[in-house]
């Protein structure tokens, strides 16, 4: 299956769970309210599949899978005999109406909480955030990190692991210092280190936030010996093979991964002299790497290998697994981690401590789910629960087109007695529009300048 197929199928599934989780919060909560529920839809345009309950509910899966709508019976849409008044929308309580739109987004918090129980019963193999160093001239490095510690806490909250390690740094960014509680491996002896991030700049599509501030994590290590070719590169025309280690490049020695990466990417369109070894012998090649357009619209060379990897260090990786009532805690304090990540995250972009250009919309959705689908069963569980946070905040966000926006209206009914004019409610939905194409706009131009 090619990988734009791949990438289809997942993003298809993982959007169609997540969106029908979200409508059906509101359509279970809107029965339990005695709202007539006429239509449940999975996707927009024409149906492709549809049929009725005994409620006479409608349910439709529609042709375009990127959302979907529970629509309620409402006087301010359709008609309404008197006889029926009862089960219309806009007659229930102002509190009635605020549960059945907060209920799509509390559905999608929920089964957040249920992915990572799930993930948390299974196992999550984790990998303990231990410093390997820190790069020349780097934050880090001014800091005074050290190799072999292992991060405690960052800012006073407890880390675990890798993975939480790098959710709670991008948290702080904006913020003037990091504080960092590291242990040391050997004599476990703590200190406290704090980092200079008044001048940080991270790009989140060029480096990992650790490679921003100049963390070195101990990992597995690229080495220079080869492990794949590409077919068709200037490596396989140049004759290199896997299995081949190269020792140097136009008579300068290679000893890390780090340096013939960088000569590759400087030298485009130009002859090199490779020194390899294979099978004990050593022979001299020319290659000609190709021009190629990085994501940062650099011209760079791109030779076309991939390096073999060394093992993990000792010690390193370890499962999380959690019993039934334990793992349910851990899924809500990751969910909880998540919502706070995105808030901040939306607020970073107000004060521009976030630039939009880092907006992702359904292709990068799509990469990210048939990515972490072809990893395995927990990457796919845990990009699932990220989807479904994510779709919970930007539900919530006060624009009047959202759910927020909904209980935004919903809200100054209840404070003033009496519902927002329909005037009001009309710009407001209006300019909520507006925002909501922009921003899509936006982020659907920023994927497509990643392709």
């Amino acid at each position: 299956m090619s990988a734009l197929l791949w990438n289809l199928l997942s993003f298809v599934v993982a959007l169609g769970v997540l969106v029908t989780v979200h409508e059906f919060g509101h359509f279970w909560v809107a029965r339990k309210n005695g709202v007539l529920v006429k239509r449940f839809s999975i996707g927009f345009g024409k149906a492709l599949f549809s049929w009725r309950d005994r409620q006479g509910t409608e349910f439709v899966i529609a042709a375009i899978p990127l959302g979907g709508y529970v629509r309620m019976l409402d006087e301010r849409i359709d008609p309404v005999l008197p006889q029926f008044r009862d089960l219309a929308f806009n007659h229930k309580t102002v509190r009635q109406r605020m549960a059945i739109i907060a209920a799509g987004p509390g559905a999608n918090f929920i089964f957040a909480i249920f992915l990572l129980w799930l993930m948390y019963l299974i196992g999550v193999p984790e990998v303990k955030p231990v410093l390997a160093g820190a790069a020349p001239q780097s934050i880090a490095y001014q800091a005074g990190v050290r190799p072999d510690e292992q991060i405690l806490a960052i800012n006073g909250r407890p880390v675990r692991d890798i993975r939480s390690a790098n959710l709670l740094l991008v948290e702080q960014l904006g913020r003037p210092q990091i504080r960092l509680q590291l242990q040391q491996r050997q004599t476990l002896a703590e200190r406290e280190l704090v980092l200079d991030t008044r001048n940080w700049q991270f790009n989140p599509d060029q480096q990992s936030v650790f490679q921003s501030l100049g963390l070195k994590m101990l990992l597995p290590e690229a080495t220079t010996t080869l492990a794949q070719i590409a077919p068709d590169s200037a490596a396989e025309r140049a004759g290199l093979q896997a299995g081949d280690t190269v020792l140097a490049i136009d008579g300068e020695t290679i000893s890390e991964w780090s340096q013939l990466e960088q000569r590759i990417r400087n030298s485009a369109e130009r002859e090199l002299v490779l020194q390899i070894s294979r099978a004990g012998e050593l022979l001299e090649l020319r290659a000609v790497p190709q021009l190629t357009t990085a994501a940062d619209g650099f011209s760079q060379g791109l030779l076309g290998v991939v390096p073999q990897v060394s093992p993990w260090p000792e010690g390193l990786l370890y499962t999380q697994r959690y019993g039934i009532l334990a793992a349910i805690g851990e899924g809500v304090a990751q969910t909880w981690q998540l919502t706070r990540l995105s808030f901040a995250m939306i607020g970073k972009l107000l004060t521009g401590d976030v630039s939009v250009k880092h907006l992702s919309g359904p292709i990068s959705i799509a990469q990210g789910a048939g990515t972490t689908a072809s990893i395995g069963l927990i990457a796919f569980l845990s990009f699932m629960a990220l989807i479904s946070v994510n779709l919970a905040v930007i539900n919530l966000l006060p624009l009047p087109i959202l759910d927020g926006g909904h209980l935004m209206y919903l809200v100054v009914e209840l404070i003033r007695g009496k519902p927002v004019s329909e005037r009001a409610q009309e710009i407001g939905f209006r300019f909520g529009a507006l925002v909501l194409l922009m921003l899509m706009g936006i982020a659907l131009l920023n994927d497509i300048s990643r392709l």
